[in-house]
């Protein structure tokens, strides 16, 4: 597969215009990927080496100390447009995308604090110039990142605009959720081959929209006033619905919504068995091992369980929105 950084050595060269390096790049790369087509796994191209990452715990120590000074109110904006031309060099020119996560949610930090206080027309607009700066960080430098930021600072302001506690109203996270994991399977719809940007968009919406909806939907089904629902067996009730959404999971093919909820899992199966339960460790300890052999298996065979699962779909209407249910599982390599 064809990276940026040869894409940027062919522009040296003259071979190609330094204009031309994105647009080639994403053409490339929403092509179908024939000789990957049956062992492919979900992409992660937000990091390439551990030079990354080392460049990444750089800009965290660097967010962390001025944020240590005595920077504040409108002065927070001067480190703001600080990582603003260190995005120019890590992301526009070295399009490295781990540091640019790093520098993004650095700027947002700074600016945030430069305009909020403690009133809530204040947090309204700091919310707002988050979603605005997320949109122009996508805009500039094309990291998909930027949605869950972006997507975050929307929920923000909706449950600030309905001025209800979404604490005691838990339906109100199931709603975000739910138009969230909506935006993220039009991405996924759009990319079934998971080889271009759209998909990675929809990856970090998963991560965001899951939680939300884990917590909102369960809560609001067991704080319930619904006879039919408050009948009903509590422990029932939740192995009902992390099934279905397990169900889910695997239908769409995305790992990253089981993996944002299973810390809350553990901590709701927990909760429910400790009433049956006199000895509370080893409620816990039986939970996470069964979290694990959970875990450990479908990692292993994830895309046989699917096809074993849906398999009578192949071939619907339905499959055309989901990557293909024939996919091969990838064999591990020495």
């Amino acid at each position: 597969m064809i990276t940026k950084n040869s894409l940027e050595k062919a522009a040296e060269k003259n071979i190609i215009q330094h204009e031309q390096i994105e647009p080639l790049y994403q053409f490339l790369h929403e092509q179908p990927a024939d000789s990957a087509s049956d062992n492919r796994e979900e992409p992660l191209r937000f990091i390439r080496s551990f030079g990354d990452v080392f460049i990444t715990v750089g800009v965290v120590f660097l967010m962390i100390s001025i944020n240590l000074t005595s920077v504040s109110g409108m002065y927070y904006f001067i480190p703001a447009a600080a990582f603003v031309l260190l995005a120019e060099w890590l992301v526009h020119v070295r399009r490295l995308a781990l540091p640019g996560m790093a520098i993004l949610l650095s700027i947002l930090f700074f600016v945030f604090n430069a305009i909020t206080s403690e009133n809530e027309t204040s947090m309204l607009l700091g919310f707002a110039i988050i979603a605005v700066t997320s949109l122009l960080f996508y805009f500039r430098y094309k990291m998909p990142f930027s949605h869950l930021p972006l997507a975050a600072s929307l929920v923000a302001m909706f449950i600030i605009m309905l001025d209800v506690n979404a604490l005691k109203n838990p339906i109100v996270f199931a709603v975000s959720g739910i138009i969230i994991f909506a935006v993220a399977m039009w991405f996924d719809s759009r990319d079934t081959e998971r080889v271009s940007h759209l998909s990675d968009s929809a990856f970090w919406l998963h991560l965001l929209a899951s939680p939300l909806l884990v917590h909102g939907l369960m809560l609001s089904m067991l704080t319930s006033e619904q006879s039919w629902l408050s009948d009903l067996n509590k422990e029932v009730m939740i192995l009902c619905f992390f099934a279905v959404f397990f169900l889910t999971a695997l239908f769409v093919d995305r790992r990253a919504m089981l993996i944002s909820t299973q810390l809350y899992m553990i901590y709701a199966v927990t909760q429910i068995l400790r009433d049956s339960s006199a000895n509370t460790e080893d409620v816990v300890i039986f939970v996470l091992i069964a979290l694990g052999v959970f875990v450990i298996y479908f990692g292993a065979y994830w895309y046989k369980s699917r096809r074993f699962v849906f398999g009578f779909l192949a071939g619907k209407a339905i499959t055309r929105y989901v990557p293909d249910l024939n996919i091969q599982d990838v064999k591990a390599k020495a």
